[in-house]
């Protein structure tokens, strides 16, 4: 993968960050992923970090609770990213999320649990973590790096192929991108690739991402701001954009940030914070992208 320079922040690309509400749920204490429903317009879905069940969340753009699930047969050891994609059902929202963070390095795998976006109706909103809804069973996706052990916190999905990108955190290196080619198996353990590392962003803390809806670029958090990487016209296929110079992007104050999503249209970001009070930010694109 070839480097590329950071680049700055570019002028007009994107408006200043705006705090658009603070999360109602206080179940909501570590808000570690995030990404916009495909199934329920104008909604996202968010979960905690370690220490919480297979609870997923839904919300607004007013921060206000709109249901919480329990992911059926799904385990939380450390979950650190959500991502939305394609499934077996064709024509279906599905689900990703990424039990994927080895702080300590011990895991000899990881898992991704992939499950049907669940239909968000007004009386979800009656909910709580304490008497959370279920969603249908989720299958376990089972994950293997080719290279010994890493810490991650960056799921994510194409919105067309259905490949899952894991994304590593470390300090001391630029971050890995790792990638698992669909179709992928439930029923054994699946071997990720690497395709190399991102060597346009400043460090390697990556803490969040998401593949745009037009699969034509990628942003990425860490606890600073966010980077976006575009396709340029002239790629051939998606896994180019790993070697695009980022972009800035100013996500304002954050405490602890480690989550960052495009909205469903594209137009958009999304981001929250691991620390209470939570506030959902939100950059509007400021120009319309080819």
């Amino acid at each position: 993968m070839q480097a590329a320079p950071v680049a700055p922040v570019r002028q007009g690309t994107f408006r200043p960050p705006s705090v658009i509400a603070w999360l109602e749920d206080a179940a909501v204490r570590e808000s570690s992923g995030l990404v916009a429903s495909r199934r329920n317009p104008g909604l996202l879905w968010t979960h905690n970090d370690s220490g919480d069940g297979p609870f997923l969340y839904a919300l607004d753009e007013q921060g206000m609770r709109r249901g919480v699930w329990r992911v059926s047969g799904a385990e939380a050891d450390d979950w650190e990213d959500i991502a939305a994609g394609p499934g077996p059902q064709p024509g279906s929202s599905y689900l990703y999320v990424g039990d994927i963070g080895d702080n300590e390095e011990a895991r000899s795998e990881i898992t991704v649990y992939r499950v049907s976006e669940p239909e968000v109706t007004p009386s979800a909103a009656d909910s709580r973590r304490k008497s959370p809804l279920a969603t249908e069973p989720a299958e376990a996706i089972r994950l293997q790096y080719p290279d010994g052990r890493h810490n991650a916190e960056a799921l994510l999905v194409h919105p067309v192929t259905g490949d899952i990108y894991v994304i590593t955190k470390t300090l001391e290196a630029a971050p890995s991108v790792y990638k698992l080619a669909a179709p992928y198996t439930t029923s054994a353990l699946n071997k990720l690739r690497l395709l190399g590392t991102i060597r346009s962003v400043p460090i390697g803390l990556i803490t969040g991402g998401d593949v745009a809806p037009d699969g034509n670029g990628v942003v990425l958090c860490d606890y600073f701001g966010a980077y976006e990487l575009r396709l340029p016209d002239s790629a051939s296929f998606f896994d180019e954009v790993w070697g695009q110079a980022a972009s800035g992007i100013d996500l304002g104050t954050r405490r602890q940030g480690e989550s960052v999503c495009y909205g469903a249209g594209g137009d958009a970001l999304y981001a929250t914070s691991e620390e209470r009070p939570t506030p959902l930010i939100k950059v509007e694109r400021n120009i319309t992208l080819k």
